[in-house]
């Protein structure tokens, strides 16, 4: 049993060249567990990264590639001509996300940000109510709750108008959906996907890797992303969470059609369909406003992790302040450097976390990290109103990024992700606002408190940071 269980450690795990870290984890799993642990690698061990899972086809990829070539060739030169000249210094940041995520650059768009479940929601069903053409969304998880329910309700009202609606599902996130949840949308004709569904009820092989993206787009004019799902949690309504603090983007330019193209290339993996890459879905984009926006995708089977990057990118760039909202904050070691870093130059960096947890071992492993972060000047705030489910950065008041990745290791390697990294002063001083209103609705992590905590907490920290590759 011993030798086989070694010889399948290294078989599963060191052959597939990961984060040496990560390594050790899986062959304390396996070795102390042989059978269990085995399993356990099955279903969460996985590694995607030599996949290609999302592939462009024929003049759909020529159209694209030619867009992302010539942008290259511009930003390379030094002849790109930003319409705000202050975006000039994040070229570097913006050449990196088209190499590594395909992610152009526009710089006709008007953004409207959402912190509130209500606003939100009424504004999604609305744009639902108004929508002619078409409506593409994409969620990881919808609650069988009135919201839920209403949301399906109206979308098979639209399509028994004709108009084209499909709505595509994470298989972990919907895991508990009952099965004919969807029949008042597909009955009206509208289609559903699933994305890595379960092959038995309740069990899903790709348990690990979940599409955690959140986007919606209408008539290709109108685009929503950010860190909402849909249910009544989200706009409040939970005993255990209460108040919901999130953030969501609405779009309007040429930004609408990356996310068009996300939703499409998922939706054609998850459901087989070959959907066409069709003008329809891709209208002329009349300039909406004056914001810079990139959509930037990531996912297991991304070689360079597009957004923890970009995030890199982010910190290591910023001169006077970064500001972070995350609810799970368990950074690789990368981020966790970066921080340092920029704290010890003087760099103003304040994170806001939740003081409700959702998940026990995730809060254990995150109080491990900020022990030494608070040592090296970073200030920490753990938001009280309720639940803080924000994922958000922004730095010197002009760059920012907002979206449904985590600063956490699950999100930069294993969720599908799709963040907007915003390049313009004024929805980054809108994102500073609420970051400083929510730190008024915070209390203060300090190190005095952190060192006075009792060692069974600290003994938690400990055993949860070695597994947290893993969370």
């Amino acid at each position: 049993m011993m030798v086989t269980n070694l010889i399948l450690a290294v078989v599963l795990v060191l052959f597939e060249r990961r984060n040496p870290m990560t390594i050790l984890v899986w062959l304390m799993v396996i070795s102390f567990f042989p059978i269990f642990g085995f399993l356990l690698y099955l279903f969460l061990g996985q590694d995607l990264r030599k996949r290609k899972l999302f592939i462009l086809k024929g003049k759909e990829e020529d159209k694209l590639i030619r867009t992302i070539r010539y942008q290259r060739t511009l930003l390379y030169g030094n002849q790109y001509k930003f319409k705000d000249p202050r975006i000039q210094q994040y070229t570097d940041m913006i050449t990196l996300q088209l190499a590594s995520s395909d992610a152009p650059l526009s710089e006709d768009n008007d953004v409207k940000i959402f912190a509130q479940g209500e606003e939100k929601f009424a504004e999604l069903l609305k744009c639902i109510k108004n929508a002619k053409k078409f409506i593409h969304i994409e969620y990881y998880i919808i609650r069988n709750d009135s919201l839920g329910r209403q949301t399906v309700e109206l979308l098979a009202e639209k399509a028994r108008e004709g108009v084209e609606v499909k709505f595509l599902i994470d298989g972990m996130g919907g895991i508990r959906l009952p099965r004919h949840f969807f029949d008042p949308l597909t009955q009206a004709g509208g289609k559903i996907a699933v994305f890595y569904p379960p092959f038995l009820p309740y069990i899903n092989l790709r348990v690990n890797y979940r599409n955690h993206r959140k986007i919606c787009v209408f008539d290709g004019e109108t685009g929503f992303v950010g860190g909402f799902n849909i249910g009544t949690e989200y706009l409040g309504l939970s005993k255990r969470f209460g108040f919901w603090r999130d953030i969501h983007l609405k779009i309007g330019g040429s930004a609408v059609n990356d996310l068009e193209s996300r939703f499409m290339l998922d939706w054609r993996f998850a459901s087989g369909e070959e959907m066409p890459f069709d003008d329809v879905y891709f209208p002329q984009q009349s300039c909406r406003g004056n914001t810079a926006i990139q959509i930037v995708s990531s996912g297991p089977d991304s070689k360079w992790r597009p957004i923890r990057n970009g995030y890199l990118k982010i910190i290591h760039g910023a001169r006077d302040h970064v500001f972070i909202e995350t609810p799970y904050f368990i950074p690789d070691a990368e981020i966790l450097c970066a921080l340092k870093i920029a704290a010890l130059s003087g760099v103003d960096i304040r994170v806001i976390i939740p003081e409700k947890q959702d998940h026990l071992f995730v809060h254990w492993a995150a109080m491990s990290y900020i022990g030494e972060l608070l040592e090296a000047g970073v200030r920490f705030f753990a938001y009280q109103k309720g639940f803080i489910h924000s994922k958000m950065i922004t730095a010197d008041g002009f760059v920012s990024s907002v979206g449904t990745a985590n600063l956490d290791i699950r999100s930069f390697r294993v969720n599908f992700e799709v963040n907007a990294f915003i390049y313009n002063g004024d929805t980054a001083q809108e994102l500073d606002e609420l970051f400083i209103n929510d730190m008024y609705d915070s209390r203060e992590i300090t190190l005095e408190y952190y060192n006075q905590r009792p060692l069974r907490a600290k003994t938690k920290d400990a055993i949860c940071r070695l597994l947290s590759p893993l969370l």
